[in-house]
């Protein structure tokens, strides 16, 4: 019989993420003992805060981690809190030794794509088209955030099926996570349904907060939620996340297409680039698979020609996202379309959209990059 080890032990504990930073546990410092005797094994891991959200799933996850191993027969998993200076040592590790935060998006070093998903209007459905083209992403396997810009109009909580709060530790965030995708809204720190009074600083240092307060890990690709508008929030995010591109909503109707141009024109003050036009609401597909035009046609089309005749850049048209009862269904229920019913027409409208942004993420990987070849332009 094989002698278990308190090596084997750890070895097997190393395999354990923690699930809101996405780091093993024996990397962060969150083992706090192990103990062998025999066949049973007894293990002590500290939490960040007395009250985590995770603790059982952690808890969990490291007790099926090490009856894994050959030979045991008993796990014992129990849970104690970090001290202040522990949490200090983790936010440093995590923060890269960094005495003061930094927005890492905003680094030249940053792979992370950012894109802004911006209208001129509301209720052409910017919200919708975030979360379901951000659950279709991390479908694809890719690492997902969200911040929900929109602080008057917060819904990301609401529309992902989550209520859970952020996690403090020290003075780091970390966010909640839905459907596999991390996310932070000024939702989850009010209560209840009350509305947000601020004036336009206060909207520029939540924003601020919630790229550099929380800790967002190593994602693909950052989607912001933004007002209406050309506004505050707009500046304050081309400000703050210069590299960040806008992705324009509009309907096919002929007016919001004209008020969806005003949004992308923004582009040519604040030299965002624009990734492209998604046309919301579009033709309805009908039980008898023929389409019925409920808010005209041509609006999506027509905002993508004319911002690349504004801009002198190509604005591409990234898909028409049709009329489809199950898309605000599965909002009101948390559920996105684009995970709970992919086949559907507005499923395959976002696996579509998604498939366009994830290639295309690829082949601009170094936009923006210093190469050092000495070559001026």
């Amino acid at each position: 019989m094989s002698t278990l080890s308190e090596s084997q032990v750890r070895e097997a504990l190393s395999r354990v993420v923690d699930p809101e930073i996405g780091r093993p546990i024996t990397e962060l410092g969150m083992v706090k003992s192990v103990s062998v005797n025999g066949a049973d094994v007894d293990v002590e891991l500290y939490l960040t805060i007395a009250g985590c959200p995770l603790k059982n799933t952690l808890q969990q996850n490291a007790r099926a981690a090490v009856e894994e191993l050959d030979g045991v027969r008993n796990v014992t998993v129990t849970m104690d809190v970090m001290s202040d200076e522990q949490r200090r040592e983790l936010r440093n590790h995590l923060r890269g030794g960094q005495a003061e935060p930094t927005i890492p998006f905003a680094e030249p070093s940053s792979t992370t794509r950012v894109f802004a998903i911006a209208s001129g209007k509301g209720g052409v459905g910017k919200s919708s088209v975030t979360v379901n083209l951000a659950t279709a992403l991390a479908q694809k396997g890719l690492r997902v955030g969200i911040i929900d810009a929109d602080i008057y109009g917060h819904s990301i909580p609401h529309m992902m099926g989550s209520e859970d709060r952020p996690t403090q530790v020290d003075d780091m965030i970390m966010p909640p996570i839905a459907h596999g995708v991390k996310m932070i809204s000024i939702g989850h720190f009010i209560e209840g349904n009350a509305p947000v009074v601020w004036r336009g600083p206060m909207l520029h240092r939540a924003i601020q907060q919630f790229l550099v307060d929380v800790f967002w890990g190593d994602l693909d690709v950052l989607l912001l939620d933004l007002p209406p508008g050309t506004g505050d929030v707009a500046i304050s995010v081309a400000q703050l996340i210069p590299n960040a591109e806008l992705i324009i909503v509009t309907t096919p109707q002929a007016a919001a297409a004209e008020v969806a141009e005003r949004a992308g024109s923004i582009a040519q003050q604040t030299r965002q680039r624009i990734a492209g036009v998604i046309e919301n609401m579009g033709a309805m597909v009908m039980p008898d698979g023929s389409t019925m035009d409920i808010f005209g046609s041509g609006g999506g089309e027509t905002v993508a020609t004319r911002l690349t005749q504004i801009t002198g850049a190509e604005t591409p048209l990234l898909g028409s996202i049709p009329l489809d009862p199950a898309l605000r269904i599965h909002g009101d229920h948390g559920t996105p379309v684009a995970i709970s019913e992919p086949e559907s027409p507005s499923g395959k409208a976002f696996t579509a959209i998604a498939d366009s942004l994830r290639i295309r993420s690829s082949e601009d990987s170094l936009v923006g990059r210093s190469l050092n070849l000495g070559v001026q332009r």
